[in-house]
């Protein structure tokens, strides 16, 4: 009941938005959008590149150090 009554008032709280604020918020959603899409390609990335490594360490020959 509480999340329906938090979604009320930010539907009269957007209605109650001009037109320029209203695209200001777009703008900061989109904004948001973005940054965590790039976040998870990051992350994606990052993970792979561990893994190859992971892999090249695990498939090389081991050096013995003979002092």
């Amino acid at each position: 009941m509480k999340a329906l009554h938090h979604k009320h008032e930010i539907l009269e709280s957007i209605e109650a938005l001009d037109q320029t604020q209203t695209e200001k918020v777009l703008e900061y959603i989109q904004g948001l959008l973005q940054s965590s899409k790039q976040d998870a390609s990051h992350r994606k990335t990052k993970r792979d590149a561990l893994k190859e490594i992971r892999q090249a360490l695990k498939n090389s020959p081991r050096f013995s150090a003979s002092f």
